[in-house]
């Protein structure tokens, strides 16, 4: 299981996540029309070029979806019960096609869970960079982990 259990995390711990995406005109697209977002700054070539982008932007919502996306294998691969929440949703830098994107995840709290013995609570704050190291996103998201299965 590549996920870590509920106890194999700490305050402090950090991700530098291996896996990297570079993000195309295709990914933009197709995301943009399947979620339903008309927005031109994403799918309209001649009235992004009109914007002080110049081009069109990468969605921000697939940038969001390829940021956690990354760090599941680390973290949260088979030992996930859930998501319980994303805070504190950030897009500092704009993220265009051909930007590679990369993760990293530190945890910021760990605790016990009130009402489910065998789970914890995990918050990570995930943080997405593209290939010239400039912070493009960032989010805190609280996770219900399982813990290590008792030896029976």
């Amino acid at each position: 299981m590549a996920g870590l259990w509920f106890e194999e995390f700490h305050v402090g711990q950090t991700f530098r996540h291996e896996l990297r995406r570079t993000v195309s005109e295709a990914d933009n697209t197709m995301f943009s029309l399947m979620s339903m977002n008309p927005q031109p700054l994403h799918i309209d070539a001649h009235f992004a070029e009109s914007t002080e982008w110049g081009q069109r932007l990468f969605n921000s919502m697939f940038t969001f979806a390829i940021m956690v996306g990354l760090s599941v294998q680390d973290t949260t691969l088979g030992t996930l019960v859930g998501n319980l929440g994303f805070t504190d949703v950030k897009f500092p830098a704009p993220v265009f096609h051909g930007d590679t994107l990369r993760a990293e995840t530190t945890v910021l709290s760990v605790r016990e869970s009130k009402s489910r013995p065998n789970q914890g609570v995990v918050e990570f704050e995930h943080r997405c960079l593209k290939q010239d190291d400039s912070l493009v996103a960032q989010c805190k998201r609280t996770a219900l982990m399982l813990k290590r299965p008792e030896a029976g």
